[in-house]
C-alpha cells in the first residue's frame, strides 16, 4: 500500500466514517460510502493541488460520495434512525441511567429533526458542530464561499430549533394526553 494513502486513511478514517455516518445515519451504509471515497482518493490523489488540508479535501469528496449515495436512494429521507447505543458506550464515567436515558431521547430528537432540514442544512451543521471545521475549512469542503457557508447555518440552525421546539410541543402534547387517559 501507498505509504501516503496509509498515512490518509490512518490520520483520517474516523472523520470520515463520523460525516458520513451523521449523513445516512447507518453504519453499514457509511463504511461502504468510506470505501468508495477511498477509492476516489487513490485515483486522483495525484491532482491533489494542496490549496486545502488534506482533511477538508477528504471531506470534500466525502460529500460528493453522500450526495450521489442520496441521489440513488428513491426516498432519500428513509433513513434510519440515530446511532445505536450500547453497553460499550456507557462506561464507568458515565452519567446514570436515568441521564442517559434523557441524552438519549434528546439526540433522537435532534436528529429527527435534523432529517428534516435540507441536505446542505445538514452538511454544513454536521461539519461545522460534529467535526468542529471553520467556516473557512467548511466553505472549502464544500465548495462555496464563506458567506454561503453563514448562511446555510444560520438558517439551520434557526430551522433545527423550530422543528425541535415544535417535536417537544408534541410530545409534550401527546405525554399530557396519555397521562389524562
Amino acid at each position: 500500500m501507498d505509504p501516503v494513502f496509509e498515512q490518509l486513511y490512518e490520520k483520517y478514517h474516523d472523520d470520515l466514517f463520523n460525516f458520513l455516518f451523521y449523513m445516512v445515519r447507518n453504519r453499514e451504509h457509511a463504511e461502504d460510502l468510506v470505501q468508495e471515497v477511498y477509492v476516489k482518493v487513490l485515483r486522483s490523489y495525484k491532482r491533489f493541488k494542496g490549496q486545502c488540508s488534506e482533511k477538508t479535501w477528504l471531506l470534500s469528496i466525502a460529500r460528493h460520495v453522500a450526495i450521489d449515495f442520496f441521489r440513488r436512494q428513491k426516498h432519500r429521507r428513509k433513513w434510519a434512525g440515530p446511532p445505536e447505543w450500547s453497553e460499550e458506550s456507557i462506561g464507568a464515567d458515565e452519567p446514570m441511567p436515568e441521564e442517559v436515558a434523557i441524552q438519549k431521547e434528546e439526540i433522537q430528537l435532534m436528529y429527527r429533526c435534523l432529517a428534516r432540514c435540507t441536505v446542505d442544512q445538514q452538511l454544513v451543521l454536521v461539519l461545522r458542530f460534529i467535526q468542529s471545521l471553520s467556516i473557512a475549512e467548511t466553505a472549502a469542503a464544500l465548495g462555496w464561499t464563506e458567506s454561503k457557508v453563514k448562511t446555510t447555518q444560520h438558517r439551520a440552525l434557526k430551522a433545527l430549533k423550530q422543528y425541535m421546539e415544535e417535536e417537544a410541543k408534541r410530545e409534550g402534547w401527546q405525554h399530557e394526553k396519555a397521562q389524562l387517559e
